[in-house]
């Protein structure tokens, strides 16, 4: 084999590219496929059939550079291909960015691959959007009926959701809505789409598209979602990383319950994991003598739970690297059914060691304002599809706080503006209540005319055992951060470092104390003043874009009754 190949063969391919489109191997399509002749004889002539097949589909797929392939002798003599370089596609949110939409890219020939929008056909002329997801705006096609491919147009086979590669050339527009289209000189169907696909041009609601979980993406609603819900992520990280905090994988599994609520999920083997589940009898489940369940026959030997936070753990890595936060995925058991809760959710938890909670309050402000500045200044097209179809004024509600100088009040001040405010409530206001979203809003929204508003020092009784007590007996150092049309949107605290003060907060709500064994010992050695806050993803990805339910904030949601997909 090794005289039939050449040292060293050229093909118009991208390496990677050969893994995506290795399903294309049982299709009976290979009418579609450009002829094997165009490849360099020795090359057909050596290599397996399969394997030729695949290069074949990848040469007519790139149009781009030419790539070396080497054949490579090891020191056992057999032979092998080097890898080649990975190489970024063209995608039409590069290809039409920019201040002048693509015209600098007139003349240039460019592959596009994506699904199908819309497919129209005129008596001489056929009109196709397509969208590869990286941006709102679809890239419009024009086909005459003699470019090569286009017998598959004429019978059917490319429709709306279909997956397509198109080559062509960049030309100036004849239409208003862009700048720029894409003449085309050769299409080729990659995946057909079912009639029955659901995701048509007519408008659907979002509650019909959650059942559609897996297709809703491609809809401008949920693309647009998701790609600022990327955006957030990526300041969260950057905004982090720059001021000095170290990222820390907080465990999904614990025994301790952070808030002190019991609303977790549990994690137990003493049910099988398999179809048996379905079949198990509750007599099966081991018990001690008094009839109890016996956890010491459990996985973890005790009873473990999904984590409703990361911060306890978090904590333990402050006081030794000063500066870290969490972001990841936690679980809350609650059973409700309300727009603004689901059941796994993401939380960003960072703490701040030699710290109190004024810094806290500092730097819930620096990083809220750093992430909506960073979606302002980077997701324009997909902000301005908000501003326009979901929440008109969300840009300038957004651009408020990204702006304005947060203000901050204590629970007796807001309490008692409350209790002065010429509005009838739902829920009355009264000192030592926990404040309701309506609260929250009002506040917010009417008092301080949009801009956001931190409430500090709450009422021991309704917070939770970890936060620092005030030196009146009644309060904590704790606060939350209030926002226009959401409410609370970061709640944190200065965590009490004393040991004998949480020692008995731990007594007073009665939780064991053995469980937290390793969360007081922070306190015997070289404990410190450090406080930490935590958001939730999901409300910020729902404040950002304006989506009045939490679960199209995330794209899979979890809630009572529903863990599809």
């Amino acid at each position: 084999m090794a005289a039939a190949l050449a040292p060293a063969v050229s093909l118009r391919l991208r390496p990677f590219s050969t893994l995506r489109l290795l399903s294309l191997y049982s299709r009976t399509c290979t009418s579609n496929l450009p002829s094997s002749r165009s490849l360099p004889s020795p090359f057909h002539s050596a290599l397996p059939r399969r394997r030729c097949l695949c290069t074949i589909i990848t040469g007519a797929l790139y149009s781009g550079e030419t790539v070396k392939q080497e054949i490579l002798e090891n020191p056992k003599g057999e032979l092998g291909e080097r890898v080649g370089k990975f190489r970024r596609r063209l995608k039409v949110a590069e290809i039409k960015g920019g201040h002048d939409e693509g015209m600098d890219r007139v003349g240039q020939s460019i592959v596009v691959m994506g699904w199908v929008r819309t497919l129209r056909a005129q008596s001489s002329i056929t009109f196709m959007e397509v969208n590869d997801g990286s941006c709102l705006s679809n890239m419009q096609c024009v086909m005459d009926s003699d470019i090569e491919g286009y017998d598959q147009v004429e019978a059917g086979s490319i429709s709306t959701g279909a997956s397509v590669w198109v080559q062509g050339e960049v030309v100036p527009s004849q239409g208003s809505k862009q700048k720029i289209e894409l003449k085309v000189k050769k299409i080729l169907l990659l995946g057909e789409s079912d009639p029955s696909y659901p995701i048509q041009k007519k408008r659907v609601s979002r509650e019909f598209l959650r059942t559609k979980a897996h297709l809703r993406p491609r809809t401008n609603t949920f693309g647009a979602v998701a790609r600022v819900r990327n955006a957030l992520a990526y300041a969260t990280h950057k905004f982090f990383q720059e001021n000095g905090f170290v990222w820390v994988s907080s465990p999904i599994i614990t025994a301790s319950d952070c808030e002190g609520a019991g609303e977790q999920f549990c994690v137990t083997t003493l049910i099988p994991s398999s179809v048996e589940t379905t079949d198990t009898l509750l007599d099966s489940i081991p018990k001690t003598e008094n009839g109890l369940i016996d956890w010491s026959q459990d996985f973890f030997g005790k009873p473990a739970f999904l984590t409703v936070s990361g911060q306890l753990n978090g904590e333990t890595y402050a006081t030794a690297l000063s500066d870290i936060y969490t972001f990841g995925p936690t679980f809350r058991a609650e059973n409700s059914n309300t727009s603004r809760h689901l059941a796994e959710f993401w939380m960003i938890e960072p703490e701040l060691a030699f710290a109190d909670l004024d810094d806290d309050m500092a730097c819930a402000t620096a990083y809220l304002q750093y992430v909506v500045r960073h979606i302002l200044d980077n997701c324009k097209e997909d902000m301005d599809f908000f501003n326009t179809w979901i929440e008109k004024g969300i840009i300038d509600r957004l651009r408020n706080v990204a702006e304005k100088d947060f203000v901050q009040m204590t629970y007796t001040d807001a309490v008692e503006l409350l209790l002065k405010a010429k509005k009838k409530f739902e829920f009355p206001v009264k000192w030592g209540c926990d404040l309701q979203s309506e609260h929250e809003r009002y506040i917010t929204e009417e008092s301080f005319g949009g801009s956001p508003v931190i409430i500090r020092d709450y009422p021991k009784d309704i917070k939770a055992f970890y936060m620092r007590q005030n030196d009146d007996g009644k309060t904590v150092a704790a606060m939350d951060l209030l926002v226009p049309r959401v409410g609370e949107l970061i709640g944190g605290s200065q965590r009490e470092e004393r040991l004998d003060y949480l020692e008995a907060r731990l007594d007073d709500l009665k939780l064991n104390k053995d469980s937290y064994w390793w969360y007081l010992d922070l306190r015997r050695y070289g404990s410190v003043p450090h406080a930490g806050f935590g958001l939730g993803f999901e409300r910020l990805v729902q404040f950002a874009t304006g989506m009045e339910n939490i679960r199209d904030a995330i794209p899979f949601p979890r809630s009572p009754g529903s863990a599809e997909f």
